[in-house]
Parts: structure tokens; sequence; C-alpha cells
């Protein structure tokens, strides 16, 4: 008996291979379309990536557990990834010796302003507690977000939901923000954006300018670990 087309994708859909070949196809795929549209704002990559791959679960009926478990290789490279961010920040060290009191005092006020305002934000519009405290980690990378959100009394998954579209939102809005707020300096669009969005914004970052890139990887990871100080004290303060 000839194998139908269900049975085909049956068996595909249990080999991890088809997910993680359908993570990169679209990502390429979207990544291709934002160059022919000459990186418009809306066509960003991994929104387009994130909306397709969605739309492909739901049609196929697929569990996101079992979509995870064949593109989890993706998810295991982005330790590697992050770690390579300190090599193109390597090039700009001297520059980044001048900055560092400038550069300590913004990345001060963006972590402090990233938790404070969605919290003044939540409560002006009658969010939950537990939103809030969910809300209040947004703009670090998920792994570090996840973490505070449940030492605060956050929900971990909500919190990762969050992080993602803070930091879509943040690659697709920065450079036509930077440009029209004439902020020309690299250093400091970088800064900004690892700051606000962090890894998703870097990533976009690197796309601007290498300059750019390296200082949202160090802004990323300097703000992950200074949120997840600052975050419990605040959220003690606040009443949250």
């Amino acid at each position: 008996m000839q194998p139908t087309m269900t049975d085909i994708w049956v068996y595909l859909a249990q080999t991890p291979l088809l997910w993680l070949t359908a993570t990169l196809l679209v990502y390429y795929l979207a990544d291709l379309g934002y160059q022919r549209v000459r990186q418009w704002t809306l066509a960003n990559p991994v929104l387009l990536s994130v909306v397709l791959l969605v739309i492909f679960l739901t049609v196929t009926g697929t569990p996101y557990q079992r979509y995870f478990d064949g593109a989890q290789f993706v998810h295991f490279l982005l330790g590697p990834t992050t770690v390579a961010l300190a090599l193109p920040l390597w090039r700009y060290a001297g520059r980044l010796r001048r900055m560092l009191l400038p550069l300590s005092a913004a990345l001060l006020v963006g972590s402090l302003t990233s938790v404070l305002s969605v919290v003044a934000i939540g409560r002006l519009t009658g969010v939950s507690e537990v939103t809030l405290r969910s809300l209040a980690p947004k703009s670090v990378t998920t792994p570090i977000a996840m973490g505070i959100s449940e030492q605060i009394g956050g929900l971990p998954s909500l919190t990762a939901v969050l992080v993602i579209v803070t930091g879509i939102i943040g690659a697709v809005i920065a450079q036509d923000l930077f440009d029209r707020l004439r902020l020309n300096d690299q250093a400091a669009r970088g800064l900004a954006i690892g700051v606000a969005s962090h890894g998703i914004g870097t990533a976009r970052a690197l796309q601007m300018h290498a300059e750019a890139g390296a200082f949202a990887g160090l802004a990323m990871g300097l703000n992950g670990a200074l949120t997840a100080l600052l975050t419990p004290i605040l959220a003690q303060i606040l009443g949250l």
C-alpha cells in the first residue's frame, strides 16, 4: 500500500531534523524578503519568522514542545553566540574605556526606567499585580527575565512571551526612531537598543553597524546582571 501524504507528514513530524530545517528555512526566506524590500521596518525577519512559524504550527496542529525538541539546537547556540559578542566589542575597547562613566550612568538609568515605566503604565491601566511582576524584567534576555519573574512572583511563561515581544518591537522601530531623534553616534545607538531590547535588538544593531552591535552586546549583558539585582529590590519598594 502506498503511503498517503498524511502518513508521510506524521512520520516527518516525529523527526527532530524537520523542525530545525523548518526554522532555518523560514528565517532564510524572511531575511530574503527583508532585503528585497530594502530592510523595510515592518518586514523585520525575526518578526516574520515568528509569525510564519506560529501559523505553520497551528495549521499542522504541532505542539510547541515537539517543535522545540526538534529546533533546540538553535536555542543551544544562543549561549556561544552571546559570548561571541565580546569579539566585536574588543575592537572598540579604547572607546569603551573613555566612555566608562557615561556608559555606567546610562546603563543604570536605562535599567531603572525599563522596570519603573512598565510598572507605572501597568498600574495606570489596571493591570493585575501578577502581570506587573511578569512585565517588570521584560527588557532583559529570556533566561534571566524568567528567573527574575519567578523570584518576584510573576509567571515565567508570560514573561518569556513579553520579552520576545519587547525585543521584536525594539528591533522593528529602533533605526527609524534613532534617525528621527538624530541620534547618530553608533555607540549610543547600540547601548540604547541593547538595554531596551536584549538579544533581538542586539541582532538588529549588528545589522546597523559593527560598533552599534558591539555596544548593544555589552549593554545586553550588563543590563541583565543589573536588572537581576535591582528588580527584587524595586519590587519590594513598589509593593509588587
